[in-house]
């Protein structure tokens, strides 16, 4: 096809043309994708990215650490401090929580300094400058200037000091996170080796190290616990740190080089030498550039602005960044079960942060990097068979159990799907139903009963629902293998996110104890929803949009619905959390839930509305400049969602093979896929601002359908756009031109549900069963009955019974559900003079005299919380009764602002006014940050009274060494304890 614009309306694109050619090409003549890549971006805001050197996909991450603690602190550096502490060699990109920043170098002049505070430099950005694979900065304390360049498992430091004499290192094995052990040893004049163990994130991550210096050593020192040692050449401890002094050349440059392995020193030292056999900085560092080129090569763009272009391989770079290459030179590499392997026939990775990357940037590897992809499935099989479980957020051979779901099981079945079969799938398989069908975060439950309830795990909505789409993947997998009857199961359970689908309010809402939790506000933030709220889980059912639909009450109320998303003036309510970021609406493009959403105006028929807010995020929420995304990079997902959508598609539901279209921002691209063929996307447009789609070719062919398949794709060919200024509302407007996604299984019938909203009474209580399908019939028992019996009204309990009840339509039987409904003691009451916390009330004052205990598990919402005050509280006995022992049940969990009450306080009284004092607890536990544990703070009385007041007071504010210290603390308290 001859595609071409009207030359008086496209005379904008020339002049810049010219400019970004010229930019883009090197001396060598070849396109210098790297020159367009900002490694800045992110480091700002809560992007939490770093600027360093590395490789594509690679083990070392040679980059500044800026900070040493705190959210935006995650990946070491943050571009608002002032401060370098030094150069470590493996860093996160984009991550939530902190971890890395291991092996700490930091050149210097004069005499030594042992703490971070004392040895930091300061910096500014205009001596700072980075690129893939090279970083470089002005250390203004000893004016000293550095750079750096890596291979894969190796990195190279130049450091040129002001003057000549003596140039010196530190090596601070200690910085940033927990050591648990460490080891250093001076090998000869030139050679240093050792090992690092620290918990953090990772609960036990080891890296070994070697550094060979250019020149000899001639003077150094080891420091244990920040004292210097006289006479030592190998050191154990937790705080370990040294200094190397040399002889500067005329040149005054000081160069060493280090490699780094998971498995010793020796296979450390074997990676450096292999990869980076001398001290040629500028030839390592064009490595690295040439090795970034061919990754960034692999799609080119043409058209948009230099800003657009630089924001697209940017995320093309942190697209590429991890999974991490964890297997030495040799195929060696440590396993989840921390012993040594032998890769063989594939290379080990880590660093998955699956829950986040499983829904764009790994569906993109697929298409770009299918060998990485395989072997990325092969290392998951491996962690299967080293560790018990296909990997949740796997860290340094560390499963990290972070964030929900086994999103292992759609990356495996979208590679599957297109093709990539390089692994035993039955092993795959089994490794899939093994983590499916574990007791692991509420699953029994989900299993029995089709839903994840709160009481059993917190962020249960969360939870079914994704659990619902992994189970979809499974069917996927077990079909194409010839297992109908997983397949079968796993269709069923595919459509468990009906049951927390609330028809009344026409939202995704989680239960707790068989019933919906209440009250329910869909703008609110809490522990039924993992980093959001109701708005923003409500639309995930990509293997089921069609049956989403159908509860919605079909796509004209399903459009209505992403409309109100899209345009409500409500704000967000409930827990702050700095991860939902990025609103339009109640959208939050700056947190992975919602990824999908804009896309979903295609299911309905609107493809017009996915065009217009597609191209709103695309040139609103990623500019070219250091807080330039909108929330966590997440290692690479933030990035990944942006180049599909420059491209213009993508992919809604991974492993089914189909994308959604959006809105092309290039005039060209072209994916160059390992098969030898490439696709292109071009986009015909009168004007930049044209984005709305008025009609589309592929591959000569008019294109009236607004998905594309993925076999379109591997085949190679042309995907032409026409854009426009003004919609084309008719493009894409019959169902049957829309992506359809659904399950052709009408066996399903959601559980039915109590309609109330306490499992615990007094006197008696009514027990009222609806079922979300007004045509199914409900059947229960009772505790003392054997045999279930047709529901046809409430009926009253007046004793703790268990009840349990199934829904039936047209044959089709649902789950049983179980609850317990229990009756309290009624011969007391409490009057709370404190105010709880809104997020945390476990049902009501009640609570707190019910005799039921809470678990460790405080977000399952059986504990009130008092926030920033004492608890005061009156307990009425109803009459004056001797007493013999005293209490209240407490958790502490530090790192989530929770601290016991400092002490606790008994008074007693006759009459309700008058009181004297019974007895003082105080609390023994300290404020520690690793656990979450609970204490009766109890004692054993000889008094009698009517009135009991209780006085726990507040455990102050948090402790100078949390990320948020000085700010006040909850109290949680889950039972006060009169006997």
């Amino acid at each position: 096809m001859n595609h071409t614009l009207d030359n008086t309306k496209g005379k904008y694109f020339i002049l810049q043309a010219l400019f970004l050619l010229l930019l883009q090409v090197s001396v060598a003549g070849q396109m210098d994708y790297t020159s367009l890549v900002n490694p800045f971006i992110g480091t700002g805001g809560h992007g939490h990215t770093y600027p360093g050197a590395s490789m594509p996909f690679g083990m070392m991450q040679l980059s500044p650490d800026t900070r040493l603690e705190g959210w935006d602190g995650c990946s070491g550096y943050h571009y608002s401090d002032s401060l370098i502490y030094g150069f470590s060699h493996m860093h996160l990109s984009g991550t939530g929580i902190p971890d890395y920043c291991d092996i700490l170098v930091m050149p210097f002049t004069g005499e030594v300094q042992w703490k971070n505070q004392d040895y930091a430099s300061p910096f500014s950005h205009e001596t700072e400058n980075a690129a893939p694979g090279f970083y470089e900065v002005l250390l203004e304390k000893h004016n000293i200037h550095a750079q750096f360049t890596t291979a894969t498992r190796s990195g190279i430091h130049e450091y040129t000091f002001e003057k000549p004499g003596m140039g010196k290192v530190l090596l601070d094995l200690q910085h940033r996170d927990q050591v648990l052990d460490a080891s250093l040893e001076i090998m000869s004049p030139y050679e240093v080796g050792g090992m690092r163990r620290s918990s953090s994130w990772a609960k036990d991550q080891v890296i070994y190290f070697y550094i060979k210096f250019e020149y000899p050593i001639k003077e150094y020192g080891i420091a244990l616990d920040d004292e210097l040692k006289k006479g030592l050449r190998k050191a154990t401890g937790t705080n370990i740190k040294s200094y190397f002094a040399f002889a500067l050349p005329e040149h005054r440059k000081l160069r060493l080089k280090i490699g780094i392995s998971g498995v010793s020193i020796a296979n450390a030292k074997h990676n450096l030498e292999t990869e980076i056999t001398d001290f040629n900085f500028s030839k390592q560092r064009e490595k690295a550039r040439t090795a970034w080129n061919k990754e960034l090569g692999k799609i080119e763009v043409k058209g948009g602005t230099k800003d657009q272009q630089v924001a697209f391989y940017t995320a093309l770079y942190h697209a590429s960044l991890s999974p991490n290459i964890y297997t030495d030179v040799n195929g060696e590499y440590r396993g989840t079960d921390a012993q040594v392997h032998h890769a063989q026939g594939f290379t080990n990775y880590s660093v998955f942060s699956l829950w986040d990357t499983h829904r764009a940037l790994h569906p993109l590897q697929s298409v770009i990097n299918r060998r990485r992809t395989g072997d990325w499935i092969q290392t998951f099989l491996t962690q299967y068979q080293q560790g018990g479980m296909l990997p949740m957020w796997e860290l340094s051979g560390n499963e990290t159990f972070c964030m929900i779901g086994y999103h292992s099981v759609p990356v495996i079945v979208d590679a599957y799907q297109k093709g990539i079969r390089n692994f035993d799938a039955g092993l795959a398989l089994e490794a899939m139903t093994n983590y499916a069908e574990s007791d692991r975060f509420g699953l029994t439950k989900y299993a029995a009963e089709g839903y994840v309830s709160n009481e059993v795990d917190h962020e249960s909505a969360s939870k079914t629902v994704e659990y619902a789409y992994d189970d979809w993947c499974i069917a996927q997998l077990a079909g194409w293998l010839g297992e109908t009857d997983i397949r079968d199961q796993y269709l069923l359970r595919a459509q468990n996110y009906k049951n927390v689908f609330d028809p009344n309010s026409g939202f995704i809402r989680g239960k707790v104890h068989s019933f919906w939790y209440s009250p329910f506000r869909a703008t609110e933030v809490n522990n039924f929803y993992t980093e959001g709220n109701a708005w923003h889980y409500s639309f995930t059912a990509q293997q089921d949009l069609d049956g989403l639909m159908e509860l919605y009450g079909g796509p004209g109320k399903m459009a209505e619905k992403l409309d109100e998303l899209f345009t409500t003036s409500e704000t967000l309510t409930g827990r702050e959390q700095s991860d939902v970021t990025g609103l339009i609406g109640q959208y939050a493009h700056g947190n992975e839930p919602s990824h999908h959403i804009a896309y979903l105006f295609n299911y309905v028929g609107k493809a017009w509305r996915t065009q217009e807010i597609v191209h709103q995020i695309c040139t609103e929420f990623y500019p070219n400049q250091p807080d330039g995304l909108i929330g966590n990079e997440d290692c690479g997902q933030m990035s990944a969602w942006l180049i599909w959508s420059d491209m213009g598609f993508y992919p809604v539901t991974p492993g089914s093979g189909i994308y959604a279209i959006g809105s092309p921002l290039f005039d060209e691209v072209k994916l160059h896929l390992e098969n030898g063929k490439a696709f292109t996307i071009t986009a015909e447009r009168s004007s930049p601002e044209d984005f709305y789609i008025n009609g589309m070719q592929l591959n000569g062919r008019d294109h009236k359908a607004t998905y594309l398949k993925h076999s379109d794709i591997a085949e190679g060919g042309e995907l032409h756009f026409v854009l426009a200024s003004t919609p084309n509302k008719s493009l894409g407007s019959a169902p049957e031109k829309w992506p359809h996604s659904g399950i052709d299984d009408h066996s399903f019938l959601a559980v039915p549900y109590f309609d109330m909203e306490d499992f615990k009474f007094s006197d008696q209580l009514e027990i009222v069963l609806k079922s979300q399908d007004e045509d199914a019939e409900i059947f229960y028992s009772l505790s003392d009955q054997d045999d279930f019996q047709l529901y046809t009204a409430p009926f009253v309990l007046d004793k703790t019974t268990t009840v349990k009840a199934y829904a039936v339509r047209n044959k089709v039987k649902s789950p049983v559900i179980s609850q317990q409904f229990y009756r309290v003691p009624t011969d007391r009451s409490i009057d709370i003079q404190s105010k709880v916390h809104h997020m945390y009330t476990a049902g009501g004052e009640e609570a707190l005299i019910d005799g039921l205990l809470g678990t460790t598990n405080w977000k399952t919402g059986e504990w009130q919380s008092y926030f920033d005050q004492n608890f005061v509280a009156v307990i009425d006995l109803k009459a004056i009764r001797p007493i013999s022992e005293v209490g209240i049940h407490v958790l502490q969990e530090v790192n989530s602002w929770i601290l016991y009450p400092a002490s606790v306080t008994f008074e007693i009284s006759d009459d309700g006014e008058h009181y004297q004092l019974l007895t003082t607890i105080p609390n023994s536990i300290d404020k520690t940050i690793n656990n979450t544990e609970t204490q009766f703070l109890q004692a054993e009385v000889s008094a009698k009274a009517r009135y009991v007041k209780v006085k726990a007071a507040s455990g102050g504010i948090l402790p100078d060494w949390h990320e948020s210290a000085g700010n006040p603390s909850h109290l949680f308290i889950d039972e006060v304890i009169v006997r």
